[in-house]
């Protein structure tokens, strides 16, 4: 590190200090519009954020995707949102032919609904012992602040003369809670944009580079109804699915056995979340849903992890005369695995992660799944990392009184913008 950067990175933490109050102010305007998923109604919210970017001097292209295609999906609405910012010398930096990586920043607004068991306003942005409270205020509209208000300070020090090349991208997406299909994987598929490195959303005490994968599936078992007092009349389709249910849930044990060598991952399991069943208390049941979750280690096949599923279902089912059932695939997510384009990425977040926060910042995976793959798929190296505590379970994300740290929020920004000065520049 040279003096000369050293006095860069003091620049771009003294702009963050400075305006710190307002970044609080914007995550608080981003919290207070609900963008519970389901229903998914989330244009709202792509809206507020780009009149609060306009606000900023930030044009934010907004492409909603086909109101047919969100529907079908099993949302309302839905629209992503693109800002982009190039740097060159030769006109200022609004051309996109500026030679340098584009480095595009991800963080998803939708969010689980907000349940029970709250004690603060779940989309009052209220601010309680350096905390600030709400649904996303964690997961992850913390990351449209932390990433904002980064690019902010980088164009701060661009205006005061630091010569950079390249561009950043911010790229402020709906669907994560479903799948990511309709957020950053529809924007890639129809060729809005095309980054060198992607970071998205993540927290500050880690740099995540790999994640498990995720296969969701729907089983339907069929029976036939009948009277609860003649239930020999019947074929009871709940008892099919106790013993569909039993085989799955003693493949956790097996999975135990099958351990991953990515440093914060474990191993395989599932997870049934849902059944739906029955017509009533006095019936039995002639149709029962469940609907799986099964998390998938990187080193897994996800074809082999599938047919070894409907295998174990067929087998059950056989066992239980009468029923029939049918196996319908919700959702498969590819597990993210660490790109060699990524290090430079990685190697500048660990390095300003340490400056800032005053000890080592590992890199690890992560056993969620996250959109983050769909840009692996493209061949964009990747890494995880944002506002937010050490884990999960300390954000209370997806349960009540869901919380960011506002210093840990303070700190991200600028390890995110001396990380993209690095990146940027111009050498």
């Amino acid at each position: 590190m040279t003096a000369s950067s050293q006095t860069s990175y003091d620049a771009l933490d003294a702009w963050i200090d400075a305006h710190f109050d307002e970044q609080v102010r914007y995550l608080q305007a981003l919290v207070r519009v609900p963008t519970d998923t389901p229903p998914g109604n989330n244009a709202p919210h792509a809206e507020r954020t780009a009149e609060l970017l306009a606000e900023m001097g930030y044009v934010a292209e907004q492409h909603a995707v086909p109101q047919a295609q969100v529907r079908e999906y099993g949302l309302e609405s839905l629209t992503n949102l693109i800002v982009r910012r190039r740097f060159g010398a030769e006109d200022g930096g609004t051309s996109t032919g500026s030679a340098g990586p584009v480095i595009a920043l991800n963080a998803h607004g939708d969010v689980v609904p907000p349940g029970d068991g709250w004690t603060h306003d779940p989309y009052g942005g209220e601010v309680v012992d350096g905390q600030l409270f709400g649904r996303a205020s964690a997961v992850s509209k913390s990351d449209f602040s932390t990433y904002t208000f980064a690019l902010r300070a980088l164009e701060a020090l661009h205006a005061q003369g630091a010569a950079l090349k390249g561009g950043v991208e911010l790229h402020f997406t709906y669907d994560e809670e479903f799948g990511g299909e309709l957020g950053p994987g529809w924007l890639l598929q129809q060729g809005l944009t095309k980054p060198n490195l992607l970071l998205a959303a993540g927290f500050s005490y880690q740099v995540v580079t790999a994640h498990n994968g995720c296969l969701q599936m729907e089983v339907t078992v069929h029976g036939k109804m009948a009277h609860a007092a003649i239930p020999d009349t019947g074929i009871d389709a709940l008892q099919g699915a106790v013993v569909i249910l039993n085989a799955l849930y003693a493949r956790n044990l097996a999975y135990r056995e099958v351990t991953s060598k990515v440093e914060g991952i474990q191993h395989p399991y599932l997870n049934v979340g849902r059944i739906e069943g029955g017509t009533n208390t006095n019936v039995v049941p002639g149709k029962v849903t469940l609907k799986l979750d099964r998390r998938m280690i990187p080193e897994e096949d996800p074809v082999v992890v599938e047919a070894e599923i409907r295998d174990t279902i067929a087998k059950a089912a056989a066992s239980f005369p009468g029923i029939t059932v049918d196996v319908k695939r919700l959702l498969l997510a590819r597990a993210l695995k660490p790109l060699p384009g990524n290090r430079p990425l990685v190697e500048a977040l660990q390095r300003h992660g340490e400056a800032v926060f005053g000890e080592a910042i590992p890199t690890s995976g992560t056993p969620l799944y996250t959109d983050v793959r769909l840009y692996g798929e493209h061949g964009i190296p990747a890494a995880i990392y944002g506002a937010g505590p050490r884990t999960v379970l300390a954000s209370h994300a997806k349960r009540s009184d869901e919380r960011v740290e506002l210093e840990d929020l303070r700190r991200a920004t600028k390890v995110v913008a001396r990380t993209l000065f690095d990146l940027l520049q111009a050498r």
